[in-house]
Order: C-alpha cells, then sequence, then structure tokens
C-alpha cells in the first residue's frame, strides 16, 4: 500500500469537557495519512485514480467544526468521513493535537491518534 500524508494542519477549535472551552477554544493540530494502491494514478497521472489532498483537509476541517468534549469522538468522525467520500482508501491514521491544554501544567500539547483499516 502506498501513504498519502497531511501534515500539521493548524485549525483552531471548541472541543474539551471545560465550558470555558466550548466558549474561548484553543489551537488543535491535526496529522493524518492514509493508505491506498495508488497504482492506477501512477500510470494515468489522473486526480481521480489517487486520493485528492483537498478532500482529506475537508474531512478534517468538518469534523473539526463539530464540537466535541472528547478529541476520540472527533478522530472517529474524520476517520469515518474519509471511508465515506473515498472507495481506495485502505486504513486512515489521524492523530489530533490540542496546543497548550488547559490542564494546570506547563505542557505544549496532548496528542491522540486513532488508525483504522477496512477490507
Amino acid at each position: 500500500m502506498d501513504k498519502i500524508y497531511l501534515n500539521d494542519v493548524r485549525i483552531y477549535a471548541y472541543h474539551g469537557c471545560l465550558s470555558e472551552e466550548a466558549i474561548i477554544g484553543s489551537d488543535y493540530r491535526v496529522d493524518m495519512w492514509v493508505e491506498a494502491n495508488l497504482n492506477m494514478a501512477k500510470k494515468n497521472d489522473s486526480l481521480k485514480d489517487t486520493v485528492d489532498y483537498v478532500f482529506l483537509l475537508s474531512c478534517i476541517k468538518k469534523e473539526m467544526n463539530v464540537r466535541s468534549k472528547l478529541l476520540e469522538v472527533v478522530a472517529e468522525r474524520i476517520i469515518n468521513s474519509v471511508f465515506s467520500g473515498s472507495s481506495i482508501v485502505k486504513t486512515v491514521c489521524v492523530k489530533i493535537s490540542k496546543i497548550n491544554p488547559p490542564i494546570g501544567g506547563n505542557v505544549n500539547s496532548v496528542s491522540l491518534e486513532l488508525k483504522r483499516s477496512v477490507g
């Protein structure tokens, strides 16, 4: 399988368990990779035979804009969105990092990574 990466996607969103997070929001970074058979794209030089970066970014943006308490829920929605929109993607891995989380310490970020595969 071949991989396509989206690295260091910066998004401001309103996720978290604290009520203040729903109001003030925070900075997030999303990294994603997908596995797909890209043999046809390598032969045909055609966008229709690959996984469009714009599509992957739209999945991230759409789901990051829907507030959730847990990053696990957001990552799972992103994964489901990718699988729903692309028949050639076989594996999706999403890592979401909350920058400067409000956890009472000097922590640069906290991260969650989920990975799912189909047939």
